[in-house]
């Protein structure tokens, strides 16, 4: 599902990452580890599409298809989710708004038609009711005045909306309590068709998902794959 090939990455003239390697299969449930500052959060961005890194060398490969040089829209279009570990706050664009267009767009990508409202919705309410999310935050601002376990169920709310091929949760279970950390693993659980890559410090957290493989980092260098 993804490759990764001598990959290195600079912020403002400073490497960050050198020398990854990586591979990580179809159907993975893929763990990446290592201490703070390592480049975990750092090699998740740049997989994403983050405008704010430079890849100096190297290539990222997505499903067959080299993505090196897409930007983020692009990269997200093909299947690719990014669940930060911090999320910002969008003053008056409603929950609802967010999800209707992001699902408008990731089904005319991949169908070439347009989404009806009654899918939408059944959609919708579908997702809402399995991740027992009140009705009254879908009018409510992206993020603004939810608590960190809040924002994450939003999050899930948004990952089971899009059904992405390539699934990246940093830190999912940072702010959660128990019940949402349950929530996160069933939902990773139930997706049978995507591929996750996962970043937590909590072991009792790691073990609950059951990581297929792990790959760790330390100073911006590959150690463990």
């Amino acid at each position: 599902m993804l490759r990764i090939e001598n990959l290195y990455v600079s912020f403002n003239d400073k490497t960050l990452l050198s020398n990854i390697n990586m591979t990580i299969k179809k159907g993975a449930r893929h763990l990446l580890s290592g201490h703070n500052g390592s480049g975990k959060t750092t090699l998740v961005s740049v997989i994403a599409g983050d405008p704010e890194y430079t890849i100096d060398k190297g290539k990222i490969i997505f499903d067959g298809t080299d993505i090196t040089k897409e930007n983020a829209t692009t990269r997200s279009l093909l299947g690719i989710f990014l669940g930060a570990q911090n999320v910002p706050e969008i003053p008056g664009l409603t929950v609802l708004s967010f999800l209707k267009h992001s699902m408008s767009a990731h089904t005319h990508f991949r169908t070439g038609k347009d989404l009806s409202m009654g899918e939408f919705l059944t959609k919708l309410e579908e997702s809402r009711l399995k991740l027992d999310i009140p009705k009254e935050w879908l009018n409510r601002s992206i993020n603004v005045g939810f608590s960190g376990g809040e924002r994450k169920k939003l999050m899930l709310l948004r990952l089971i909306m899009t059904e992405p091929k390539f699934a990246i949760l940093d830190e999912p279970d940072s702010g959660a309590d128990s019940t949402v950390q349950k929530q996160i693993v069933q939902t990773i659980e139930a997706m049978r068709d995507t591929t996750f890559l996962f970043i937590s410090h909590q072991p009792s957290f790691t073990s609950l998902i059951k990581p297929t493989a792990i790959t760790s980092l330390s100073s911006g260098k590959l150690m463990i794959e």
